[in-house]
C-alpha cells in the first residue's frame, strides 16, 4: 500500500472503522482479540467528497467483518485460577468435580507440619457457576474454594461449523443478545 495517494486522508477513517469492527464482533458482537488486518491495496476515488469519513468506515468495517469471516475465528474463554483448601481425604473429590467440568490441577502442594492440602487448579469460568456447592457436596464441606480470574483461552471447535460445541456457545449468545438467529453470512459483508 505504499505510494496510494490520498491514503494518509482516509487513515483516521480506517482506524475508526477497525476499532468499530472489533468493539463489535462478526460473530455475537464481543470484543475481538488477537486479530491483524494487512492492507495489500486500496482504489480511493480522486474527488474528495468520496474519500469522507461516512464512505470510507462503513466500507473498510465491512471488509474487517468479511476478513474475520474468511479467517478461522475461534471464541476466548475466561479462566479462573481455583485455589483450593483441603484434607487429603476430600483430594479425590476434588479432582472429581474439576474433571467433570473442564477444570485442570496444575499443582498439589501439602503445608508442612498439617494435614492440609493446597490444590491449584484453571477452570473456565462458564463452568464455576454452582462449582463450589457441588465441590462442597463431594468433599462433605471440606474444601474451601477461591476463584480469581487468570487468563482467557480458545475455546476448541469452530463457531462456524454447525453442530460444534462453540457453535452452540455461539448460538445461545446471540439469543441472549437479542440478535439475529445465526451468523451473518459472508455475502451480508460483499
Amino acid at each position: 500500500s505504499k505510494g496510494v495517494q490520498y491514503l494518509n486522508e482516509i487513515k483516521d477513517s480506517v482506524v475508526t472503522a477497525f476499532q468499530w469492527a472489533t468493539k463489535e464482533g462478526v460473530i455475537c458482537e464481543e470484543n475481538v482479540r488477537g486479530v491483524r488486518f494487512n492492507i495489500h491495496d486500496v482504489t480511493l476515488h480522486a474527488d474528495a467528497i468520496h474519500r469522507g469519513g461516512g464512505q470510507i468506515m462503513p466500507t473498510a468495517r465491512r471488509v474487517f467483518c468479511a476478513a474475520m469471516l474468511t479467517a478461522k475465528p475461534a471464541l476466548m474463554e475466561p479462566v479462573f485460577l481455583v485455589e483450593i483448601q483441603c484434607p487429603e481425604s476430600a483430594v479425590g473429590g476434588i479432582y472429581s468435580v474439576l474433571n467433570h467440568r473442564r477444570g485442570h490441577v496444575f499443582s498439589e502442594d501439602k503445608k508442612v507440619g498439617t494435614p492440609i492440602y493446597m490444590i491449584k487448579a484453571y477452570l473456565p469460568v462458564m463452568e464455576s457457576f454452582g462449582f463450589t456447592a457441588d465441590l462442597r457436596s463431594h468433599t462433605s464441606g471440606q474444601a474451601f474454594p477461591q476463584c480469581v480470574f487468570d487468563h482467557w483461552q480458545v475455546l476448541q471447535g469452530d463457531p462456524l461449523e454447525d453442530g460444534s460445541k462453540c457453535h452452540s456457545i455461539v448460538m445461545n449468545i446471540r439469543k441472549r443478545k437479542g440478535l439475529n438467529e445465526g451468523i451473518p453470512p459472508l455475502d451480508r459483508y460483499l
